[in-house]
């Protein structure tokens, strides 16, 4: 048994603001008062410290198996915890590709030793492995993960008939990578046409563009509206994209939902010029309208969910050219500070972060019992410092890989602790423990 007692916190959770003591007991947020009196394990003083719900992830690339020289699921998962974000949902784009159900089970097996934040794997969709998919069990796993674009291994799905099986017969949430393989195709042929291999960096989104984007975006709201098929399409890069979704629907009746990546709140092609391959992801940060197109989607509730797309590589590949630079960059330490230094600019609230990152994904993927400060709910807590400034150093990057594109950058709020299923696990700059975190389940 063991207790944890946090004094004075404001906590911001389901719209409001408030101060109050929280309870945990087990795990568990036993209390919520404005004043709780008991002797516990260990006392937290919040008095000047903002208390959000636990970020909940829900696309991350922690490379391991196979590609673990770039991440693993223990440094990326601790990284994740002092960045505020207690769980996360882990992509299927690993070595070998999780594609059958004993794959799946080997990560979830790595994770309940090595993980310090909860977890949960999306099973991968090919074009031939329909049965192992459906075999998913739906309570245990966080859903199937349909590369409609260029992805790694034997991930992309672009025949027709899988795709139409696949949303017509999954009863699970399928979440998709959307951009049209034919159009990136067709726009790198012609820019090497004109640059041969010397294709500056600040051409990727043209290359990977707003109308590759936006042809297989449509094309999958159009198989889950044929199929009532539940779809959830990930990192959104387009203003053109938000006008595919609904905001008058709640949440949870909603069959097809949207989710926004921090790197496309934050970044334009502008900042190629200073950033280069650091900036390089798929979907492509394409311009400050889109940028500005998706912030107003996530605030009026056309798109759903913020999350990261962690997706490390080595500073080494990185500094390969253009074309031989991968796609992708760590993300999860920085997430959270990003997103309140956006809040600083009084671009988005404390609560539209709580209900984005974690009230959002919970409703979203039926998340039983995370994702709220509610009594009877896990602990899974983050306490913030408003005003505590830091700058991004390699001093105090913790992803394996040792670079961040928020590199120099200075961030006005600190994480100063995270609770992760009711133990402490981050305080202060130090983590506190080494245990595990728990395996997500799901209401469905």
């Amino acid at each position: 048994m063991s207790t944890l007692l946090i004094k004075s916190a404001t906590i911001v959770n389901e719209g409001k603001q408030f101060n109050a003591d929280v309870f945990i007991k087990d795990g568990f947020i036993e209390r919520i008062d404005s004043q709780i009196d008991v002797k516990a394990d260990e006392t937290i003083n919040a008095e000047g410290l903002y208390l959000l719900p636990g970020a909940i992830d829900d696309q991350v690339h922690f490379r391991e198996p196979g590609l673990t020289h770039k991440a693993d699921i223990y440094t990326e998962s601790r990284a994740a915890v002092a960045g505020g974000i207690t769980s996360f949902m882990e992509m299927p784009n690993t070595v070998p590709n999780t594609l059958t159900q004993q794959l799946l089970q080997d990560k979830y097996d790595i994770a309940a030793q090595r993980s310090l934040a909860n977890y949960s794997f999306f099973m991968g969709a090919s074009n031939d492995n329909l049965d192992e998919v459906l075999r998913t069990d739906a309570q245990n796993v966080c859903g199937i993960k349909v590369f409609m674009g260029s992805s790694t291994g034997n991930m992309l799905v672009d025949n027709p008939t899988t795709l139409e099986n696949l949303f017509s017969r999954s009863p699970m949430l399928i979440a998709t990578h959307c951009e049209d393989e034919a159009t990136i195709q067709s726009n790198l042929a012609h820019y090497k046409q004109v640059f041969g291999d010397n294709v500056p960096v600040r051409l990727h989104p043209k290359i990977r563009s707003e109308e590759a984007c936006y042809l297989s975006s449509s094309m999958a709201v159009a198989l889950a509206k044929k199929h009532n098929a539940r779809l959830h399409i990930l990192h959104i890069s387009t203003e053109k994209e938000t006008h595919l979704f609904d905001n008058t629907i709640p949440l949870k009746d909603k069959r097809i939902t949207a989710e926004a990546c921090v790197h496309h709140l934050w970044f334009s092609n502008e900042d190629y010029e200073t950033k280069g391959n650091l900036i390089k992801w798929n979907p492509a940060v394409k311009t400050a309208k889109d940028r500005d197109g998706i912030l107003k989607a996530v605030l009026d509730g056309r798109i759903d969910v913020i999350a990261t797309d962690h997706a490390p590589h080595t500073i080494e590949e990185k500094a390969q050219s253009y074309l031989q630079a991968p796609s992708g960059g760590p993300l999860v330490q920085h997430a959270l500070p990003a997103l309140l230094e956006l809040y600083h600019h009084g671009k988005i609230t404390l609560e539209q972060i709580a209900e984005k990152t974690a009230h959002n994904v919970a409703t979203c993927f039926q998340i039983a019992k995370r994702g709220f400060i509610r009594e009877g709910y896990y602990a899974d807590l983050a306490l913030v410092n408003l005003n505590k400034p830091w700058q991004v150093n390699k001093n105090n990057i913790l992803y394996k890989c040792g670079w961040s594109p928020f590199e120099g950058s200075t961030f006005r709020s600190s994480i100063e602790h995270t609770i992760i299923s009711g133990k402490l696990a981050w305080s202060n700059g130090k983590f506190t423990t080494e245990d595990s975190g728990l395996r997500m389940t799901f209401e469905r």
